[in-house]
């Protein structure tokens, strides 16, 4: 318990004292999980919705495949990510294996199943005839979809949340691809993992405490806009 309580104390040290070298870690921890967050946010709500609106021959396969997405190990996809970077493999040529752009992409695949399936259920759950009266006013198809997508604003809130969730907290995937160097892809998880393997508990500590504080706040803010725009 001790422990635990110098970590905590040691987190507001580091804080107050912003220690440069804390702040690079958390600024790229909230970069890459950020950017990965929007890419994924842009690729999940498009491919949720075409899936949503569309009958299709194997769309059940599909939303299958979407779904177990959702629950695809982090250290499978930087197996993955880390074999199509390797100097030898299919993008190998770009060499951005071990740099953050590494981490993105690896947090991208992470991310887009879940915030994919949250969308997907989204626009299932809206009424069936919602579609047929939005174009009945004289919508376009483009028009009816965006008005599809402001209906369905809350759980996609909850997506974004749950993607943001899925990739600040990942570790297994972030080491593989990124490599942990320090002051370049070092991020808060990988920093948190190492500190512990050395044994600086209070380090580590230090380091999860601010990990959860970036996640509430980030978390809040957004909870705040879906609480805000809740129907009342």
């Amino acid at each position: 318990m001790d422990l635990i309580i110098e970590g905590i104390i040691k987190a507001f040290q580091i804080l107050l004292a912003l220690d440069p070298e804390v702040l690079g870690i958390t600024a790229l921890s909230l970069k890459v999980s950020g950017s990965a967050t929007f890419i994924s946010l842009f690729i999940g709500i498009s491919t949720g919705t075409v899936v949503a609106l569309n009958d299709f021959p194997g769309k059940r396969l599909i939303i299958s495949l979407i779904n177990t997405g959702m629950s695809l190990p982090p250290v499978v996809v930087g197996l993955l990510v880390t074999i199509f970077l390797w100097r030898n493999g299919p993008l190998g040529y770009f060499e951005i294996l071990y740099t953050p752009t590494a981490i993105i992409i690896a947090q991208t695949v992470i991310a887009t199943p879940i915030i994919t399936g949250i969308s997907l259920a989204a626009m299932q759950n809206l009424p069936a005839n919602l579609r047929l009266q939005i174009l009945a006013l004289g919508a376009s198809r483009l028009q009816m979809v965006w008005i599809l997508i402001k209906e369905a604003r809350l759980p996609l809130l909850a997506a974004v949340m749950a993607g943001f969730g899925g990739v600040i907290s990942e570790v297994g995937a972030s080491i593989m691809v990124g490599g942990n160097i320090k002051g370049y892809s070092r991020v808060l998880t990988t920093a948190t993992v190492m500190e512990t393997g050395k044994g600086n508990f209070d380090i580590a500590i230090a380091l999860s405490v601010i990990l959860l504080l970036l996640a509430f706040l980030i978390n809040a803010v957004l909870t705040h806009i879906q609480q805000r725009q809740r129907p009342r």
